[in-house]
């Protein structure tokens, strides 16, 4: 790292100290100390961890990633690099860059100017802030989570599985959104808690219309997706954690039939460990310290959580019928 970058990090390190920050929020059980506003609730006090997020300029990042060499992620359309004293880098096209500093405490990032606030806070509170997690100890799900009945219900899967639309389904019956697509567990000595996300879910216009019937409210959630960033106002949000009752593992799409019904499958410690693994959060954040600690925890959860897998056809008029399995099976 050149001594130009030194000079840039140190200064940016006063920054942060001295910093009033402004803007402080809850969001997964942390506290985000933030410099410019953010559609979350304001903080009520410390939380599991502390992250604080700064603007900085293009020439800021481009002198600390000069000598770092980006790489395409091969899940996500992004592209990222981690830098020698433990920073990792990322960028989406169009929507804007971030460095999450080692130790995972601090986030800088700068917005690109075709972008729109609520996109660019999408990127920020789940890929972005999911680098500061995991540095932090962390390993976040790729899961949407409601809570039925005071507990928290997790549904599993890669993009497109339909996490997003079977929460809608629920939000419509009065149950409310603890987080989308990205969620957060703590072991405690009576089981785990899940933490609430952000205010707001993604979904296709189509879902949106038929289950929140607030579909003009949507923001688009970047320039090559049809999803809808939609916001969600405090009757159909859980803003405090919950326990964690189960987690479904949903079907890939294609390997479900329009004749099928809705079939619900407990699975053994073994099953479940693999599919948490295959829906970890993050996969380009994989050293050794990183891996093991990953295995540590998905073996703890697979023994101590219900995993369950989840079958059903990828039907809109179908999902009122899984909500109700799902609440007939947690009964």
């Amino acid at each position: 790292m050149t001594n130009v970058t030194g000079k840039i990090d140190e200064t940016r390190k006063i920054r942060a100290e001295t910093s009033q920050f402004p803007y402080q929020y809850d969001v997964y059980g942390i506290r985000l100390r933030c410099e410019f506003p953010l559609n979350l609730p304001a903080s009520s006090g410390p939380g599991l961890m502390e992250i604080d997020v700064l603007t900085e300029t293009a020439s800021f990042f481009s002198e600390w990633i000069r000598d770092t060499p980006l790489r395409p992620s091969p899940f996500r359309n992004f592209l990222y690099g981690h830098l020698d004293d433990g920073s990792s880098y990322v960028q989406w096209d169009g929507l804007g860059e971030f460095l999450v500093f080692a130790g995972g405490g601090r986030i800088a990032c700068r917005r690109f100017e075709e972008a729109l606030p609520e996109s660019f806070q999408v990127y920020l509170l789940g890929q972005a802030i999911s680098f500061a997690l995991v540095k932090n100890g962390f390993e976040p799900l790729h899961a949407t989570s409601v809570v039925i009945g005071g507990q928290a219900v997790g549904f599993l899967g890669s993009s497109g599985f339909g996490k997003s639309s079977l929460a809608a389904c629920c939000l419509e019956a009065g149950h409310r959104l603890l987080t989308d697509d990205l969620l957060v567990l703590q072991e405690t000595p009576a089981g785990f808690q899940a933490y609430p996300g952000p205010p707001r879910i993604k979904l296709f216009s189509e879902m949106a219309g038929r289950f929140l019937r607030e579909s003009q409210g949507g923001i688009p959630m970047n320039n090559e997706s049809e999803k809808l960033v939609m916001p969600l106002n405090s009757e159909k949000i859980c803003s405090d954690p919950a326990p964690l009752a189960a987690l479904y593992a949903l079907t890939p799409p294609g390997e479900t039939e329009p004749e099928q019904g809705v079939r619900i499958e407990r699975v053994s410690s073994r099953e479940a460990f693999v599919l948490l693994m295959n829906n970890i959060f993050n996969y380009v954040i994989a050293d050794p310290a990183r891996l093991q600690r990953q295995f540590s925890a998905m073996t703890s959860l697979a023994a101590t959580a219900p995993v369950k897998r989840l079958s059903y056809p990828r039907l809109a008029n179908v999902l009122p019928s899984v909500r109700e399995a799902i609440v007939a099976d947690l009964l």
